[in-house]
């Protein structure tokens, strides 16, 4: 069987942004490059293409630069989730409350749950709410 992990829209940004580069983010690539699949919620893309967007209003990324990341990402196996929208008001919503976390955040955390994969995710709540789920990390800080 493949390996599989969450990929949290926070772990894919020190791919784009030389200052967040780490150890831990380039290995988490690694395993995208050597074919395993990581696993999004449905809110992934526009998550990550805001990010994105405020990062070029603040200058510190380019149109190109912007085009040039998501080609590289669109090489890996990164799987949408069809079930994320019909869980956001149930289970979702539930773990938002129970966490104190952002609904967004909530969407990961469910998704790492129902499918018993790791998280990777660089946000601090989130990785407090997985730990306290018992949700493997794939990025130790």
């Amino acid at each position: 069987m493949r390996n599989e992990f969450v990929l949290d829209c926070s772990a894919a940004l020190p791919w784009v942004f030389g200052d967040e580069v780490s150890p831990a983010a380039d290995a988490l690539l690694d395993r995208l490059v050597q074919g395993e699949r990581a696993w999004v919620p449905a809110l992934w893309h526009l998550e990550l293409g805001n990010v994105l967007l405020g990062a070029k209003r603040r200058g510190r990324i380019d149109q190109a630069g912007i085009e040039g990341f998501l080609s590289r990402l669109a090489v890996y196996d990164i799987a949408v989730d069809d079930q994320t929208m019909e869980r956001a008001w149930q289970k979702t919503l539930d773990l938002t409350l129970q966490h104190s976390l952002s609904n967004y955040d909530a969407a990961y955390l469910e998704l790492a749950l129902r499918r018993g994969l790791p998280l990777a995710s660089l946000d601090r709540e989130l990785i407090a709410a997985a730990r306290a789920c018992g949700v493997p990390l794939c990025l130790q800080s």
